[in-house]
C-alpha cells in the first residue's frame, strides 16, 4: 500500500498547521417545493420517483473529515478501522437510480440554448439569439412551481424534465456554485420513457468521487458533488 501512495500536496497535512487550514465549503440546494402529483407518472417513468422524494439536511463539518482520509489512488477512505468507500449500490439504495445502462457523458457545447428549451420546457430564460450554458434554480422554481389542474399532457412532461432538472444539479450533481445546473443533461431528457436507460447512479458516483478527488488538493475551498449521500 505505501508504495501506492503519491507525494502530491494533500489536504490532510494541514491539519496540524493552522494557519493554512481551513473546513471545506459545500451546499445542497433543496428544492423548497415537492413535485405536484400530476407530475409523479412521469418521474416514476423516467426512474427519478424515488429520486424526487429525497430530503435534505444542512451538511456538517464531518464533510472536511472524510475528505481528509480520502486516497484518490484507491477512492477509498483511510480510517483508524480500515477502508471503506461509497458504492453504486448505496447510490441505488438512496436514490433508486438505474446503475446499469448507457453512459452519461454531457455534451461539449450547446448552439441554440433558447431553442432547446423552448422544444422541451416550453420557455426559455433568453431570447432566440442568446446563448447560455445554465438554468438557474430561481427561474426553474418561479417558472414551473404552480401547475394548472388543467395542464395538458405537454405541460406535464416539460414541468417533469424541469423538476428533475433541479434534482440533477441541486442535489444529485451540483458544482461547487450550487446556483444553477447545466443545460447539458436537458436533451438526455427528451423521452422520458427514455430516460431511464441511462446509468444516472454512475454518474452521480463519478462526479463524487471527481469532488472528492479535486479537493484533496490544500487549495480547495468548495466542495460539489452529492454531498447528501456523502455525509448520510
Amino acid at each position: 500500500m505505501a508504495s501506492l501512495i503519491r507525494k502530491d500536496p494533500h489536504i490532510s497535512n494541514t491539519v496540524n498547521n493552522m494557519d493554512s487550514y481551513h473546513a471545506l465549503r459545500g451546499w445542497v440546494n433543496g428544492l423548497g417545493y415537492s413535485p405536484d402529483a400530476q407530475l409523479m407518472p412521469y418521474l416514476e417513468s423516467a426512474g427519478f420517483g424515488s429520486a424526487v422524494l429525497t430530503r435534505t439536511f444542512d451538511l456538517r463539518y464531518e464533510i472536511s473529515a472524510l475528505v481528509e482520509s480520502w486516497r484518490p489512488e484507491t477512492h477509498t477512505f483511510h480510517l483508524l478501522y480500515g477502508e471503506c468507500t461509497v458504492t453504486l449500490e448505496d447510490v441505488a439504495l438512496h436514490f433508486g437510480l438505474p446503475i446499469i445502462g448507457s453512459a452519461i457523458t454531457g455534451v461539449n457545447a450547446i448552439t441554440k440554448s433558447a431553442a432547446l428549451c423552448y422544444g422541451l420546457l416550453g420557455a426559455s430564460p433568453g431570447d432566440d439569439e442568446s446563448n447560455f450554458s445554465d438554468l438557474k434554480f430561481t427561474w426553474l422554481k418561479a417558472k414551473f412551481e404552480h401547475l394548472s389542474v388543467n395542464a395538458t399532457e405537454e405541460e406535464l412532461m416539460c414541468a417533469a424534465r424541469a423538476y428533475i432538472m433541479q434534482i440533477i444539479g441541486g442535489v444529485l450533481m451540483p458544482n461547487a456554485n450550487n446556483n444553477k445546473v447545466h443545460l447539458q443533461y436537458l436533451p438526455l431528457l427528451a423521452d422520458l420513457r427514455n430516460v431511464r436507460s441511462y446509468s444516472w447512479g454512475s454518474a452521480v458516483l463519478a462526479m463524487l468521487y471527481h469532488e472528492l478527488y479535486r479537493t484533496t488538493k490544500p487549495d480547495a475551498i468548495d466542495i460539489g458533488g452529492c454531498l447528501v449521500l456523502l455525509q448520510s
